[in-house]
């Protein structure tokens, strides 16, 4: 199951699962984008379910895993996807604003982490992977709420992967840099942004989509079975610089 799959990174991951032969729900608010990602995923030879739900409800998460259950026959993975992103400088920020970030993105997190958590106990495996960003690890002005987000969901990895472990379960996340999707193309359609942004990047360029797929697929495979609580940050080298 990934989620926030109708576009971006998580349609991505989506169509790289599969590519690799994965039957796959994915989930969304935007039902009809959503189901343009299932064709997508059918037209690859493997089984697809479209479930619109809003991450920042838990009945609407759950109900997604049962069903998943139901119409595939089991659930193996989870990637928490689903978030937004608002510049917004701390100082004119609402406490309204900081509840929306915070309840996408991290509750999100926290939702799909816990409904999918009899599922792979139960049955004494699976895999969690949950996006982070490098902004949770790099300062940005404006991003302050965004990035707490994201620094939270690199904590939660961490102690929930301990937490799992011996329900053989494997929690890890994967924190991208600066990836053009449907929710920055405007601001990356500014050379001088794009210049502000891409300068501290070592490779001197953004990800392209087809790079983070098969990230997500080492992640939900077997090969990763003896690497969980980790945060692979999948940057040009942002990072490390």
């Amino acid at each position: 199951m990934v989620t926030g799959a109708s576009g971006g990174l998580g349609r991505a991951i989506a169509l790289a699962f599969a590519e690799a032969g994965a039957d796959v729900t994915v989930a969304a608010r935007s039902k009809p984008r959503l189901e343009e990602t299932a064709g997508e995923i059918e037209r690859r030879g493997v089984r697809a379910l479209a479930m619109p739900t809003d991450v920042t409800s838990f009945a609407d998460v759950e109900s997604c895993m049962a069903r998943t259950v139901e119409v595939l026959g089991r659930l193996d993975v989870i990637v928490n996807n689903a978030g937004i992103a608002r510049i917004t400088p701390l100082a004119e920020a609402s406490p309204e604003d900081w509840r929306s970030i915070v309840d996408t993105n991290l509750t999100g997190v926290f939702h799909g982490c816990r409904a999918a958590a009899p599922h792979l106990i139960r049955q004494g495996a699976g895999k969690v992977i949950n996006l982070a960003s490098v902004l949770a690890a790099v300062g940005l002005p404006g991003y302050s709420l965004y990035a707490a987000t994201k620094g939270g969901i690199i904590s939660l990895t961490r102690a929930l992967a301990v937490e799992w472990a011996r329900h053989n379960i494997q929690v890890n996340a994967i924190a991208p840099g600066w990836f053009v999707t449907e929710m920055n193309e405007t601001a990356f359609g500014d050379p001088r942004i794009r210049e502000r942004l891409t300068r501290d990047i070592p490779a001197r360029r953004t990800g392209r989509l087809d790079e983070i797929g098969p990230l997500a697929v080492y992640l939900a495979s077997s090969g990763s079975d003896f690497m969980t609580g980790q945060t692979v940050f999948l940057d040009g080298g942002h990072t490390a610089a």
